[in-house]
């Protein structure tokens, strides 16, 4: 028996054309592998590990990719769905960073700053917000970011540069300097916290573990301030989140005695480093004198954002007036002197969506059901508190990781709120399983009579089909 390819190719004498669906899904596929591409370039940095690397512009063919991918998400059709607010808030504040380039002081730096660095996070996080509507999916895009954090913080110990007594990063970018090491890992914390909670088998766990302990060492390495207030952060709220509420009381009684074990091989000087934040002395005088720059730098700032309220400095350009080309050091009051007050108003409302999401999420049924959907929902929740306060002593308005942040939730806003209830999404896909179907054996039998089809063929002299549908409606008999 001739199977319908074959009966078309024998009436039109082509093998017909894939349906429209399966090229929109291998383009949403095309697009997906690319953000993939991009979230590994970007975290895992392969041309600081791996030799012969360095020579390629890899920074320009992520842009390139994250381009390419954007252009194949809106081809596969996922972007015609109703945006959402966080993703019309997004937009804005390129747009109004945009806007700003003609009013900046140094016009050429910042437009280098929005193309080159703000707009790669923008894309990245439309194209988490198109793409992923399967749990499987931001899973594997959030593990790609937390592993490469992981596996950067394990390599770090092992090189073990310590420049001024200072653990450094072994990547370059955002993980080279020791306070933006710390900062990165502590933002990240939550994340590979979540990844053991889901970690099936005891190989595993082990692994998320000592990652986690690793990271743990690391942030204490780096002797950093703003990285140890944002690990502490991180990790109250993932005691309260995962031991409080989540009702695992070992956890309460490990984070305990892991708090002790560190306080008790945290050096002296780190203890005077970190006194040195609301405590003036001269136990520390490098400390000292940083936290100074940092209060002036902060106060900078604030002035610059006051006498330019409506469109900043333009991008990048705080470095610039400082004279030092020193950043201020506070993501909030950066972005307000930079892009002005709706810059600011902007930004936050992406995190009050953040939280709004995260909220909606744990409303839903999915999350009820779900353990993994339970898990990496607090997670989110810990990592995007975390960052907020790690945001007080660190600029990463420029960076990626906070776009990436809100758009997972994005993502799981819709898998577990937009997304009908399972055993009705299959009805609807049987009964359009079917529907199709039948339309192409319509199709075809029309086709072979000569008569015209919405696929296109004709003949000139039109035949009346030989049978037709006839429903007989029951009777009272």
């Amino acid at each position: 028996m001739k199977s319908r390819i074959e009966i078309e190719k024998s009436k039109s004498g082509t093998v017909p054309a894939a349906p429209p669906e399966n090229k929109k899904r291998q383009k949403a596929k095309g697009a997906y592998l690319a953000l993939l591409l991009l979230s590994a370039l970007y975290f895992a940095r392969p041309e600081d590990v791996i030799p012969g690397l360095s020579v390629i512009p890899l920074a320009k063919i992520a842009g390139g990719i994250a381009l390419v991918a954007l252009i194949l998400g809106l081809m596969s059709g996922r972007s015609k769905q109703k945006l959402a607010p966080e993703v019309k808030y997004l937009l804005a504040f390129f747009v109004w960073y945009c806007i700003t380039i003609p009013f900046a002081y140094w016009r050429g730096g910042a437009f280098t700053t929005v193309m080159t660095r703000l707009s790669k996070g923008v894309i990245a996080a439309l194209l988490v917000a198109f793409l992923v509507r399967e749990l499987w999916q931001l899973k594997r895009l959030v593990w790609v970011q937390a592993a490469a954090v992981a596996v950067m913080t394990v390599l770090s110990l092992a090189a073990h540069h310590t420049p001024n007594g200072r653990l450094t990063g072994v990547l370059g970018g955002v993980f080279e300097n020791p306070n933006d090491l710390a900062i990165n890992i502590a933002l990240n914390w939550p994340l590979c916290l979540a990844f053991f909670f889901m970690a099936r088998g005891a190989f595993r766990k082990a692994l998320w573990g000592a990652a986690l302990l690793a990271m743990l060492v690391a942030v204490q390495m780096t002797y950093s301030r703003s990285g140890f207030l944002a690990l502490v952060a991180a990790c109250l709220l993932a005691v309260w989140q995962f031991g409080i509420r989540g009702r695992r009381i070992h956890l309460i009684f490990i984070a305990g005695l892991l708090g002790v074990v560190l306080l008790i091989a945290t050096p002296g000087k780190y203890f005077s480093r970190l006194a040195s934040i609301v405590v003036k002395g001269e136990t520390d005088p490098a400390g000292e004198a940083s936290r100074e720059q940092r209060t002036q730098l902060l106060k900078k700032s604030v002035m610059t954002a006051v006498h330019n309220p409506l469109f900043g400095i333009g991008a990048g350009n705080f470095e610039v007036i400082d004279g030092a080309w020193r950043v201020a050091h506070n993501t909030y009051t950066e972005v307000a002197a930079e892009g002005g007050f709706p810059a600011f108003i902007l930004f936050m409302m992406l995190f009050y969506r953040a939280f709004a999401n995260i909220r909606n999420v744990r409303k839903s049924q999915l999350y009820k059901e779900n353990a993994d959907v339970r898990i990496l929902g607090d997670g989110l929740w810990v990592s995007v508190l975390a960052f907020m306060a790690g945001a007080f002593f660190a600029s990463t308005e420029y960076s990626m990781y906070p776009y990436y942040l809100v758009a997972y939730t994005t993502a799981l806003h819709q898998i577990a709120c937009l997304r009908p209830v399972a055993g009705k999404q299959k009805m609807v896909d049987r009964f359009t399983s079917v529907k199709s179907g039948v339309d192409r054996d319509v199709a075809l039998v029309y086709a072979s009579q000569g008569v015209r089809t919405e696929n296109g063929n004709s003949s000139a002299e039109k035949k009346r089909p030989r049978w037709v549908y006839k429903w007989n409606p029951p009777t009272d008999s």
